[in-house]
Protein backbone atom coordinates (compact mmCIF):
# COMPACT_ATOMS: atom_id res chain seq x y z
CA UNK A 1 0.00 0.00 0.00
CA UNK A 2 1.21 3.51 -0.83
CA UNK A 3 2.65 5.23 2.26
CA UNK A 4 0.70 8.43 1.65
CA UNK A 5 -2.57 6.50 1.31
CA UNK A 6 -1.84 4.55 4.47
CA UNK A 7 -1.14 7.75 6.41
CA UNK A 8 -4.34 9.27 5.01
CA UNK A 9 -6.38 6.22 6.04
CA UNK A 10 -4.84 6.23 9.52
CA UNK A 11 -5.56 9.94 9.87
CA UNK A 12 -9.18 9.47 8.79
CA UNK A 13 -9.63 6.51 11.14
CA UNK A 14 -8.23 8.54 14.02
CA UNK A 15 -10.55 11.39 13.17
CA UNK A 16 -13.66 9.22 13.34
CA UNK A 17 -12.44 7.41 16.46
CA UNK A 18 -11.94 10.81 18.10
CA UNK A 19 -15.51 11.84 17.28
CA UNK A 20 -16.72 8.55 18.77
CA UNK A 21 -14.65 9.26 21.90
CA UNK A 22 -16.17 12.75 22.06
CA UNK A 23 -19.59 11.11 21.83
CA UNK A 24 -18.65 8.90 24.78
CA UNK A 25 -17.52 12.00 26.68
CA UNK A 26 -20.78 13.83 26.04
CA UNK A 27 -22.87 10.74 26.70
CA UNK A 28 -21.22 9.83 30.00
CA UNK A 29 -20.36 13.09 31.72
CA UNK A 30 -24.01 13.98 32.33
CA UNK A 31 -24.78 10.69 34.08
CA UNK A 32 -24.53 12.15 37.58
CA UNK A 33 -26.23 15.55 37.05
CA UNK A 34 -29.25 13.80 35.52
CA UNK A 35 -29.09 10.59 37.57
CA UNK A 36 -32.61 11.26 38.92
CA UNK A 37 -34.12 10.58 35.52
CA UNK A 38 -32.96 6.97 35.69
CA UNK A 39 -32.78 6.30 39.44
CA UNK A 40 -35.36 8.74 40.82
CA UNK A 41 -36.81 6.61 43.63
CA UNK A 42 -33.44 5.11 44.51
CA UNK A 43 -31.83 8.54 44.80
CA UNK A 44 -34.64 9.87 47.00
CA UNK A 45 -34.41 6.84 49.30
CA UNK A 46 -30.61 6.80 49.43
CA UNK A 47 -30.28 10.51 50.20
CA UNK A 48 -33.27 10.64 52.52
CA UNK A 49 -34.67 13.72 50.77
CA UNK A 50 -38.08 14.72 49.41
CA UNK A 51 -39.19 15.60 45.89
CA UNK A 52 -38.72 19.32 46.49
CA UNK A 53 -35.11 18.86 47.56
CA UNK A 54 -34.51 16.71 44.49
CA UNK A 55 -35.88 19.55 42.37
CA UNK A 56 -33.62 22.04 44.17
CA UNK A 57 -30.52 20.12 43.08
CA UNK A 58 -31.58 20.20 39.42
CA UNK A 59 -32.63 23.86 39.57
CA UNK A 60 -29.28 24.86 41.10
CA UNK A 61 -27.47 22.95 38.39
CA UNK A 62 -29.41 24.37 35.44
CA UNK A 63 -29.27 27.97 36.70
CA UNK A 64 -25.51 27.71 37.31
CA UNK A 65 -25.11 26.28 33.79
CA UNK A 66 -26.87 29.28 32.27
CA UNK A 67 -24.58 31.65 34.16
CA UNK A 68 -21.41 29.80 33.19
CA UNK A 69 -22.01 29.14 29.46
CA UNK A 70 -20.64 32.45 28.13
CA UNK A 71 -17.58 32.81 30.43
CA UNK A 72 -16.90 29.11 29.85
CA UNK A 73 -17.13 29.64 26.11
CA UNK A 74 -14.67 32.52 26.26
CA UNK A 75 -12.25 30.40 28.30
CA UNK A 76 -12.71 27.48 25.88
CA UNK A 77 -11.38 29.74 23.12
CA UNK A 78 -8.33 30.60 25.19
CA UNK A 79 -7.18 27.16 26.37
CA UNK A 80 -6.56 23.73 24.89
CA UNK A 81 -9.80 21.92 24.10
CA UNK A 82 -8.15 18.56 24.77
CA UNK A 83 -6.95 19.58 28.22
CA UNK A 84 -10.28 21.20 29.08
CA UNK A 85 -12.19 18.04 28.15
CA UNK A 86 -9.86 15.59 29.88
CA UNK A 87 -9.73 17.60 33.11
CA UNK A 88 -13.50 18.11 33.13
CA UNK A 89 -14.17 14.41 32.62
CA UNK A 90 -11.74 13.40 35.36
CA UNK A 91 -13.13 15.90 37.87
CA UNK A 92 -16.69 14.79 37.12
CA UNK A 93 -15.79 11.22 37.99
CA UNK A 94 -14.13 12.44 41.19
CA UNK A 95 -17.36 14.26 42.11
CA UNK A 96 -19.30 11.05 41.47
CA UNK A 97 -17.06 9.17 43.89
CA UNK A 98 -17.38 11.89 46.55
CA UNK A 99 -21.16 11.89 46.13
CA UNK A 100 -21.34 8.10 46.46
CA UNK A 101 -19.80 8.28 49.93
CA UNK A 102 -21.47 11.50 51.14
CA UNK A 103 -24.96 11.36 49.62
CA UNK A 104 -26.61 11.33 53.05
CA UNK A 105 -25.58 14.98 53.46
CA UNK A 106 -27.87 17.20 51.42
CA UNK A 107 -25.58 20.19 51.99
CA UNK A 108 -22.63 18.32 50.47
CA UNK A 109 -24.83 17.18 47.59
CA UNK A 110 -25.79 20.78 46.85
CA UNK A 111 -22.12 21.73 46.68
CA UNK A 112 -21.48 18.75 44.40
CA UNK A 113 -24.28 19.75 42.01
CA UNK A 114 -22.91 23.28 41.85
CA UNK A 115 -19.46 21.86 41.19
CA UNK A 116 -20.95 19.71 38.43
CA UNK A 117 -21.86 22.93 36.62
CA UNK A 118 -18.16 23.79 36.62
CA UNK A 119 -17.08 20.38 35.32
CA UNK A 120 -19.88 19.63 32.84
CA UNK A 121 -21.02 23.03 31.55
CA UNK A 122 -18.48 25.78 32.26
CA UNK A 123 -15.69 25.03 29.82
CA UNK A 124 -16.57 21.44 28.91
CA UNK A 125 -19.60 22.03 26.69
CA UNK A 126 -18.10 24.76 24.51
CA UNK A 127 -14.82 22.83 24.26
CA UNK A 128 -16.74 19.71 23.23
CA UNK A 129 -18.67 21.44 20.45
CA UNK A 130 -15.54 23.28 19.37
CA UNK A 131 -13.60 20.01 19.23
CA UNK A 132 -16.23 18.44 16.96
CA UNK A 133 -15.98 21.44 14.66
CA UNK A 134 -12.20 21.59 14.31
CA UNK A 135 -11.79 17.86 13.69
CA UNK A 136 -13.62 17.86 10.37
CA UNK A 137 -13.14 19.78 7.17
CA UNK A 138 -15.46 22.61 6.19
CA UNK A 139 -17.25 20.24 3.80
CA UNK A 140 -18.06 17.58 6.43
CA UNK A 141 -19.29 19.66 9.36
CA UNK A 142 -22.80 18.24 9.14
CA UNK A 143 -21.65 14.63 9.18
CA UNK A 144 -19.22 15.24 12.06
CA UNK A 145 -21.92 16.75 14.26
CA UNK A 146 -24.37 14.07 13.19
CA UNK A 147 -21.90 11.31 14.02
CA UNK A 148 -21.17 12.95 17.36
CA UNK A 149 -24.85 13.08 18.35
CA UNK A 150 -25.43 9.50 17.27
CA UNK A 151 -22.49 8.34 19.40
CA UNK A 152 -23.65 10.59 22.21
CA UNK A 153 -27.09 8.99 22.26
CA UNK A 154 -25.73 5.46 22.12
CA UNK A 155 -23.14 5.98 24.86
CA UNK A 156 -25.64 7.77 27.08
CA UNK A 157 -27.93 4.75 26.88
CA UNK A 158 -25.03 2.34 27.42
CA UNK A 159 -23.78 4.33 30.44
CA UNK A 160 -27.22 4.16 32.05
CA UNK A 161 -27.53 0.47 31.19
CA UNK A 162 -24.08 -0.18 32.70
CA UNK A 163 -25.06 1.61 35.92
CA UNK A 164 -28.40 -0.21 35.99
CA UNK A 165 -26.59 -3.53 35.70
CA UNK A 166 -24.61 -2.77 38.85
CA UNK A 167 -27.74 -1.43 40.54
CA UNK A 168 -29.44 -4.77 40.01
CA UNK A 169 -26.57 -6.65 41.69
CA UNK A 170 -27.71 -5.30 45.09
CA UNK A 171 -30.59 -7.75 45.32
CA UNK A 172 -33.33 -5.13 45.63
CA UNK A 173 -31.53 -2.96 48.21
CA UNK A 174 -32.19 0.55 46.85
CA UNK A 175 -29.45 2.29 48.79
CA UNK A 176 -26.72 -0.25 48.07
CA UNK A 177 -27.86 -0.52 44.45
CA UNK A 178 -27.78 3.25 43.98
CA UNK A 179 -24.32 3.42 45.58
CA UNK A 180 -23.04 0.86 43.09
CA UNK A 181 -24.79 2.60 40.19
CA UNK A 182 -23.17 5.95 41.01
CA UNK A 183 -19.70 4.44 41.27
CA UNK A 184 -20.02 2.45 38.04
CA UNK A 185 -21.82 5.06 35.93
CA UNK A 186 -19.56 7.81 37.23
CA UNK A 187 -16.46 5.90 36.13
CA UNK A 188 -17.28 5.98 32.41
CA UNK A 189 -16.23 9.63 32.16
CA UNK A 190 -12.68 8.63 33.13
CA UNK A 191 -12.65 6.06 30.31
CA UNK A 192 -13.72 8.80 27.88
CA UNK A 193 -10.98 11.08 29.21
CA UNK A 194 -8.32 8.42 28.69
CA UNK A 195 -9.49 7.80 25.12
CA UNK A 196 -9.35 11.52 24.34
CA UNK A 197 -5.83 11.73 25.80
CA UNK A 198 -4.75 9.04 23.34
CA UNK A 199 -6.77 9.99 20.26
CA UNK A 200 -7.30 13.74 20.31
CA UNK A 201 -4.75 16.15 18.93
CA UNK A 202 -4.10 19.23 21.05
CA UNK A 203 -6.14 21.90 19.22
CA UNK A 204 -4.77 20.72 15.90
CA UNK A 205 -7.08 19.97 13.02
CA UNK A 206 -6.65 18.01 9.85
CA UNK A 207 -5.24 19.68 6.80
CA UNK A 208 -7.96 21.61 5.04
CA UNK A 209 -10.13 21.69 8.15
CA UNK A 210 -11.80 24.72 9.64
CA UNK A 211 -8.83 25.04 11.97
CA UNK A 212 -6.61 25.81 9.02
CA UNK A 213 -9.12 27.89 7.16
CA UNK A 214 -7.42 31.18 7.84
CA UNK A 215 -4.05 32.30 9.07
CA UNK A 216 -5.48 34.99 11.36
CA UNK A 217 -7.35 32.37 13.37
CA UNK A 218 -4.22 31.11 15.09
CA UNK A 219 -4.52 33.34 18.13
CA UNK A 220 -7.43 34.18 20.37
CA UNK A 221 -7.88 37.84 21.30
CA UNK A 222 -10.17 38.99 24.09
CA UNK A 223 -10.92 42.09 22.03
CA UNK A 224 -12.73 39.84 19.55
CA UNK A 225 -15.20 38.64 22.19
CA UNK A 226 -17.05 41.95 21.99
CA UNK A 227 -17.37 41.51 18.24
CA UNK A 228 -19.01 38.12 18.73
CA UNK A 229 -21.38 39.46 21.39
CA UNK A 230 -22.39 42.31 19.05
CA UNK A 231 -22.64 40.13 15.94
CA UNK A 232 -26.27 39.75 14.76
CA UNK A 233 -25.50 36.50 12.93
CA UNK A 234 -24.38 34.81 16.16
CA UNK A 235 -27.68 35.63 17.84
CA UNK A 236 -29.72 34.60 14.80
CA UNK A 237 -27.79 31.32 14.57
CA UNK A 238 -28.51 30.84 18.28
CA UNK A 239 -32.23 31.05 17.57
CA UNK A 240 -31.85 28.45 14.81
CA UNK A 241 -30.44 26.18 17.53
CA UNK A 242 -33.31 27.27 19.82
CA UNK A 243 -35.87 26.14 17.25
CA UNK A 244 -33.99 22.91 16.54
CA UNK A 245 -33.74 22.02 20.22
CA UNK A 246 -37.40 22.86 20.70
CA UNK A 247 -38.44 20.43 17.98
CA UNK A 248 -36.08 17.74 19.27
CA UNK A 249 -37.35 17.92 22.85
CA UNK A 250 -41.00 18.20 21.84
CA UNK A 251 -41.35 15.01 19.81
CA UNK A 252 -41.59 13.25 23.19
CA UNK A 253 -45.13 14.66 23.45
CA UNK A 254 -46.16 12.12 20.84
CA UNK A 255 -46.08 9.51 23.64
CA UNK A 256 -48.88 10.98 25.81
CA UNK A 257 -50.67 12.02 22.60
CA UNK A 258 -50.82 8.39 21.51
CA UNK A 259 -52.21 7.19 24.85
CA UNK A 260 -54.60 10.05 25.62
CA UNK A 261 -55.92 10.89 22.15
CA UNK A 262 -55.38 7.82 19.96
CA UNK A 263 -55.92 5.23 22.70
CA UNK A 264 -52.62 3.37 22.41
CA UNK A 265 -51.83 1.16 25.40
CA UNK A 266 -49.19 2.68 27.73
CA UNK A 267 -46.92 -0.33 27.25
CA UNK A 268 -47.07 0.07 23.48
CA UNK A 269 -46.47 3.80 23.78
CA UNK A 270 -43.37 3.09 25.87
CA UNK A 271 -42.08 0.77 23.15
CA UNK A 272 -42.63 3.50 20.56
CA UNK A 273 -40.74 5.88 22.87
CA UNK A 274 -37.75 3.54 22.95
CA UNK A 275 -37.80 3.31 19.15
CA UNK A 276 -38.13 7.09 18.93
CA UNK A 277 -35.05 7.61 21.08
CA UNK A 278 -33.16 5.14 18.90
CA UNK A 279 -33.82 7.33 15.88
CA UNK A 280 -30.92 9.52 17.00
CA UNK A 281 -28.85 6.99 15.05
CA UNK A 282 -30.14 8.83 11.98
CA UNK A 283 -28.24 11.98 12.96
CA UNK A 284 -25.26 11.14 10.68
CA UNK A 285 -27.72 10.71 7.80
CA UNK A 286 -28.81 14.30 8.33
CA UNK A 287 -25.16 15.28 8.31
CA UNK A 288 -24.53 13.48 5.04
CA UNK A 289 -27.59 15.14 3.49
CA UNK A 290 -26.33 18.55 4.61
CA UNK A 291 -22.78 17.94 3.34
CA UNK A 292 -23.25 15.83 0.22
CA UNK A 293 -26.74 16.59 -1.10
CA UNK A 294 -27.58 20.15 -0.02
CA UNK A 295 -23.92 21.25 0.23
CA UNK A 296 -25.07 23.51 3.05
CA UNK A 297 -26.16 23.00 6.65
CA UNK A 298 -28.54 25.95 6.42
CA UNK A 299 -30.20 24.60 3.27
CA UNK A 300 -30.76 21.25 4.97
CA UNK A 301 -32.05 22.92 8.14
CA UNK A 302 -34.46 25.06 6.12
CA UNK A 303 -35.74 22.00 4.26
CA UNK A 304 -35.99 19.76 7.32
CA UNK A 305 -37.72 22.44 9.42
CA UNK A 306 -40.37 22.79 6.71
CA UNK A 307 -40.75 19.01 6.35
CA UNK A 308 -41.23 18.55 10.10
CA UNK A 309 -43.65 21.47 10.16
CA UNK A 310 -45.72 19.88 7.38
CA UNK A 311 -45.70 16.54 9.22
CA UNK A 312 -46.86 18.21 12.45
CA UNK A 313 -49.62 19.91 10.46
CA UNK A 314 -50.76 16.57 9.05
CA UNK A 315 -51.11 15.18 12.58
CA UNK A 316 -53.91 17.72 13.12
CA UNK A 317 -55.95 15.86 10.51
CA UNK A 318 -55.46 12.34 11.85
CA UNK A 319 -58.99 10.93 12.42
CA UNK A 320 -59.88 9.58 15.85
CA UNK A 321 -60.82 6.29 14.21
CA UNK A 322 -57.30 5.64 12.88
CA UNK A 323 -55.67 2.33 13.65
CA UNK A 324 -53.49 2.88 16.78
CA UNK A 325 -50.57 1.00 15.26
CA UNK A 326 -50.70 3.13 12.11
CA UNK A 327 -50.80 6.31 14.19
CA UNK A 328 -47.86 5.13 16.30
CA UNK A 329 -45.76 4.35 13.24
CA UNK A 330 -46.69 7.64 11.62
CA UNK A 331 -45.45 9.67 14.61
CA UNK A 332 -42.02 8.14 14.08
CA UNK A 333 -41.70 9.95 10.72
CA UNK A 334 -41.54 13.53 12.06
CA UNK A 335 -39.41 12.20 14.91
CA UNK A 336 -36.90 10.74 12.44
CA UNK A 337 -36.59 14.02 10.52
CA UNK A 338 -36.31 15.92 13.81
CA UNK A 339 -33.36 13.74 14.84
CA UNK A 340 -31.63 14.33 11.50
CA UNK A 341 -32.27 18.06 11.92
CA UNK A 342 -31.08 18.32 15.53
CA UNK A 343 -27.94 16.30 14.89
CA UNK A 344 -26.46 19.00 12.66
CA UNK A 345 -27.90 22.13 14.23
CA UNK A 346 -24.65 23.25 15.90
CA UNK A 347 -22.79 23.06 12.59
CA UNK A 348 -24.71 26.20 11.62
CA UNK A 349 -21.89 28.07 13.41
CA UNK A 350 -19.49 27.11 10.64
CA UNK A 351 -21.76 28.37 7.89
CA UNK A 352 -22.41 31.53 9.86
CA UNK A 353 -18.73 32.31 9.36
CA UNK A 354 -17.79 32.22 13.05
CA UNK A 355 -13.98 32.13 13.27
CA UNK A 356 -12.59 28.91 14.71
CA UNK A 357 -10.84 30.65 17.59
CA UNK A 358 -14.16 32.18 18.70
CA UNK A 359 -16.27 29.03 18.36
CA UNK A 360 -16.35 28.47 22.12
CA UNK A 361 -17.67 31.96 22.83
CA UNK A 362 -20.30 31.64 20.11
CA UNK A 363 -21.40 28.25 21.42
CA UNK A 364 -21.61 29.69 24.93
CA UNK A 365 -24.09 32.30 23.67
CA UNK A 366 -25.95 29.73 21.58
CA UNK A 367 -26.25 27.35 24.52
CA UNK A 368 -27.90 29.95 26.75
CA UNK A 369 -30.50 30.69 24.08
CA UNK A 370 -30.60 27.31 22.39
CA UNK A 371 -31.50 25.22 25.42
CA UNK A 372 -34.27 27.47 26.74
CA UNK A 373 -36.94 25.16 25.20
CA UNK A 374 -35.84 22.38 27.59
CA UNK A 375 -37.56 24.23 30.43
CA UNK A 376 -39.82 26.78 28.69
CA UNK A 377 -41.69 24.47 26.33
CA UNK A 378 -42.71 22.04 29.08
CA UNK A 379 -44.33 24.92 30.98
CA UNK A 380 -46.16 26.18 27.89
CA UNK A 381 -47.30 22.74 26.77
CA UNK A 382 -48.29 21.74 30.29
CA UNK A 383 -50.51 24.81 30.39
CA UNK A 384 -52.13 23.82 27.09
CA UNK A 385 -52.89 20.32 28.37
CA UNK A 386 -54.14 21.47 31.77
CA UNK A 387 -56.50 23.99 30.19
CA UNK A 388 -57.70 22.11 27.10
CA UNK A 389 -57.16 18.44 27.95
CA UNK A 390 -56.65 16.18 24.93
CA UNK A 391 -57.48 19.08 22.61
CA UNK A 392 -54.37 20.80 23.98
CA UNK A 393 -52.21 18.63 21.72
CA UNK A 394 -53.57 20.56 18.74
CA UNK A 395 -52.21 23.75 20.28
CA UNK A 396 -48.89 22.04 20.90
CA UNK A 397 -48.61 20.95 17.27
CA UNK A 398 -49.63 24.41 16.01
CA UNK A 399 -46.99 25.95 18.29
CA UNK A 400 -44.38 23.57 16.84
CA UNK A 401 -45.46 24.33 13.27
CA UNK A 402 -44.84 28.03 13.92
CA UNK A 403 -41.48 27.15 15.50
CA UNK A 404 -40.52 25.22 12.36
CA UNK A 405 -41.38 28.16 10.11
CA UNK A 406 -39.36 30.52 12.31
CA UNK A 407 -36.43 28.09 12.36
CA UNK A 408 -36.48 27.76 8.57
CA UNK A 409 -36.60 31.54 8.18
CA UNK A 410 -33.66 32.08 10.53
CA UNK A 411 -31.66 29.37 8.72
CA UNK A 412 -32.19 31.22 5.42
CA UNK A 413 -31.07 34.48 7.03
CA UNK A 414 -27.93 32.87 8.49
CA UNK A 415 -26.95 31.46 5.09
CA UNK A 416 -27.44 34.79 3.33
CA UNK A 417 -25.54 36.71 5.99
CA UNK A 418 -22.78 34.09 6.01
CA UNK A 419 -22.37 34.25 2.22
CA UNK A 420 -22.35 38.05 2.32
CA UNK A 421 -19.66 38.06 5.03
CA UNK A 422 -17.59 35.53 3.08
CA UNK A 423 -17.66 37.75 -0.04
CA UNK A 424 -16.62 40.79 1.96
CA UNK A 425 -13.68 38.90 3.48
CA UNK A 426 -12.31 37.87 0.09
Amino acid sequence: MDVKKEVSMNSKLRKYLTVIALGLAGGSIYFLPYVKFVFYDAQIASMGINNTQSGILMTMYTVANMILYIPGGILADKISAKKALVVSLGLTSVLAYIYAFTMKSFAVSMMIWLALSLTTAFVFWSSLMKAVRIIGTEEEQGFMYGLYYACNGITNALTNAFALKFFNTAGGDLQEGFFRAVLSGGSIAIVAGILLMVLMKDNKAAKGSTAAAAVDEDKFKFSDVGKILRSPIVWIASFVIFCGDGIYTSVSYFNPYLTEVIGVAPSDSSLISVIRNGLMLLAPVGGLLADKVFKSTCKWLTTSFLIVGALFASVLFIPASINPTAASVYTLIPSAVAMMLYGVVFSVMSEAGIPRMLTGTAIGIASIIGYVPDSLYSLIFGGFLDKFGGHGYNYIFIFLIVSCVIGATFAVIVRRMGLKAAKQNK
